[in-house]
């Protein structure tokens, strides 16, 4: 059941398993079954699907990129991220073995609009393209601290502050390997001819 509906809980199949069997399992017991064959719960990747048309203009930008390294670090990245105060912003978990990541069963696909810019020099970026965005996964970094912490924030002030201590908790080496890594993911989509990098 855990390999044919990837976001089914521990719960509902242990229920499951009890309906059939009238033998009473518990959640606990299945998940370390689960993990003993090698499937572990792990939140699921928000991908958003990309057009043949994506997939060509992400193989041009990056092709247009390909010898950059240096350039990286006159780039500034920004984006903007949704921090709930109470509750878990819809994230979904689902059961996969290591590697399936990039697997449609354990993709949610999304959707997004444009983000503007003034009084800055533009570097055009892809639609489509969060893999490539050292931004993207500081956010996630920050989300994925704030969700180590059990008790939720009791006003936006306490959030506030959460959120800039996670911020602070990343280390400027850490945000320069960032950087750093800017080629290999480059790489990576051209390689993988202009989807989604597994970098």
């Amino acid at each position: 059941m855990a390999v044919t509906d990837r976001s089914v809980t521990s719960r509902t199949v242990a229920q499951h398993i009890e309906s059939i069997t009238h033998h009473s399992v518990s959640a606990r017991t299945f998940r370390r079954r689960l993990q003993q064959s090698g499937l572990s719960t792990r939140r699921l990747l928000l991908r958003l699907p990309l057009t043949k048309n994506h997939k060509r203009l992400h193989r041009q930008w990056c092709d247009e990129r390909r010898m950059w390294v240096a350039e990286w670090n006159e780039v500034v990245f920004t984006d903007e991220s949704r921090i709930c105060l109470q509750h878990h912003d819809g994230r979904i978990r689902v059961w996969r073995h290591r590697g399936e990541w990039m697997l449609n069963s354990c993709v949610m696909h999304g959707h997004t609009g444009p983000a503007p810019g003034i009084m800055i020099e533009l570097l055009p970026w892809l639609a489509r393209s969060p893999d490539l965005s050292p931004i993207e996964i500081m956010c996630y970094m920050v989300a994925e601290r704030l969700t180590q912490i059990t008790l939720p924030a009791a006003t936006p002030d306490k959030l506030w502050q959460r959120v800039e201590a996670a911020w602070s908790a990343v280390t400027q080496e850490h945000i320069q390997s960032l950087f750093e890594s800017m080629p290999r993911g480059v790489a990576a989509v051209i390689s993988n001819n202009g989807g989604y990098s597994s970098y």
